[in-house]
């Protein structure tokens, strides 16, 4: 396959190049060819070898051998169709065609399959999420489907990473949820070609990102536009799931009146997509500074004569033990001392 320049197109840029492809990302060679990378990859993988020449274009290294056994065994079988033996070349080379269109085809396979499996581990990467950055920005992995969620641009993560269990799902930062994509060519791509920790590392790296933007409106930076008042656990408050919370999950109606929960057709579950109004009671690391300033004042303290006493916190269990051989080896000295016990000269 080439291109308009008359470039040959690579492999990989084919692939990417499909239809229902547009989720995946360009992995660059230098990755592929480093050998950590494809840790544990050989024993998954059919025909490993083979499927990693034809991902990097590589020529077989046994074609010119192949092809001088093709001549003999051509001249062979033209000799053997003059003479009128069975077995000539019209049978034997439509046998020998297939054989190989099978091997293709499978090599083709297992090479879609390494891909997939190198994908997921390169998205991860430095260079590979900053490509799905891009991409994200672009809107290529399409919005969440939720009305509430106003369009939120969604990421491409699989719900395992073993090959062959589920397809790929699109997973929401807005409501914290997963969805199937809405187009069925999407719905044959493997979803461990993304994996589970895709999402939440992407949604790590970038928390700059304003995830209550509709998918119609470009990505601002948080960081620039509101500085860092309003993080929150390593995260800007505003980005913790937007689209729950009050006036943000659907109540079903009769006449104008609510339905109740204990009604026959009433809304159950509705505690899975409540937010509390006030955001601060999440803040766990500003809560666990405060707590563990209060344990620090409640601690021992120090007299002026730089004897303990005791405070309302009861001790560990086991402590008196350990005070008392403390003060056994002020007195006696500690067995890992160089100089001799208690002062004393050394006999040897």
């Amino acid at each position: 396959m080439s291109t308009s320049s008359g470039v040959p197109e690579s492999w990989i840029s084919s692939f990417c190049s499909l239809l229902g492809h547009e989720y995946f990302a360009e992995v660059s060679e230098e990755f592929i060819e480093d050998d950590f990378n494809l840790t544990g990859l050989q024993t998954q993988v059919a025909m490993y070898k083979e499927a990693l020449e034809m991902i990097l274009d590589v020529e077989p290294e046994e074609d010119d051998e192949d092809d001088d056994e093709e001549e003999e065994e051509e001249e062979d079988v033209s000799g053997d169709a003059r003479d009128g033996l069975p077995g000539g070349r019209p049978h034997g080379e439509r046998r020998h065609h297939s054989r190989i269109a099978s091997d293709l085809s499978v090599i083709e396979s297992s090479a879609e399959m390494l891909y997939g499996l190198i994908h997921q581990r390169f998205i991860c990467s430095r260079a590979g999420i900053q490509q799905m950055s891009e991409k994200y920005e672009l809107g290529h992995f399409g919005v969440c489907p939720r009305t509430n969620c106003s369009q939120t641009r969604t990421l491409p993560v699989g719900l395992s990473d073993i090959p062959g269990e589920d397809t790929v799902k699109l997973f929401c930062p807005s409501c914290l949820d997963v969805y199937v994509p809405p187009n069925s060519r999407f719905q044959t791509v493997d979803g461990a070609f993304f994996g589970r920790t895709f999402g939440a590392l992407f949604l790590l790296t970038f928390p700059e990102y304003d995830l209550s933007k509709p998918g119609g409106e470009p990505i601002t930076n948080l960081s620039r536009n509101n500085g860092i008042d309003d993080m929150m656990n390593g995260m800007h408050a505003r980005n913790i799931a937007p689209g729950l919370g009050p006036k943000k999950i659907y109540e079903p109606r009769i006449y104008g009146f609510r339905v109740s929960e204990a009604a026959r057709s009433g809304p159950r579950m509705k505690w899975l997509r409540e937010k509390p109004a006030d955001i601060t009671v999440l803040d766990e690391a500003r809560h666990f500074a405060a707590d563990d300033h209060d344990s620090d004042d409640d601690d021992e303290s120090m007299n002026v004569n730089g004897q303990l006493i005791a405070t309302g916190r009861r001790r560990p269990a086991g402590s008196a033990r350990l005070r008392a051989q403390q003060q056994r080896q002020n007195q006696n000295g500690s067995p890992m001392a160089v100089e001799p016990n208690g002062g004393a000269e050394s006999e040897l």
